[in-house]
């Protein structure tokens, strides 16, 4: 789901990174998860990564579960350096999180 690139123009080479949406409880600010699976050095077995980038969304018009594209840019706060370039796809299913509210909160 990482697949990371470098894209070239006017400002140089810049890093997009693909990841899915996981937050947008902020104003003109998603939070992308990136899964990477890498090999530990160790034992060899492949082991998950997680990374979360906040990136700029000026219109809003990200929704959790969206795959989008983050490319680098300037800082615009403390911890926002990245910017949503482009969706790929909507509403892809989340690991972990369930399609019904009430579902799996046994009382």
């Amino acid at each position: 789901m990482s697949e990371e690139q470098h894209s070239q123009d006017d400002r140089g080479v810049r890093r997009s990174i693909t990841g899915t949406v996981t937050s947008t409880k902020m104003d003109k600010t998603a939070v992308i998860t990136v899964i990477r699976r890498v090999r530990d050095r160790r034992f060899h077995k492949f082991v998950t990564r997680r990374v979360k980038y906040k990136a700029h969304d000026e219109k809003n018009a990200a929704k959790v579960g969206d795959v989008v594209e983050i490319i680098e840019a300037r800082p615009m706060s403390r911890t926002k350096r990245w910017r949503i370039l482009r969706t790929l796809s909507h509403n892809a299913e989340l690991p972990g999180a369930s399609s019904e509210p009430g579902e799996g909160a046994e009382a």
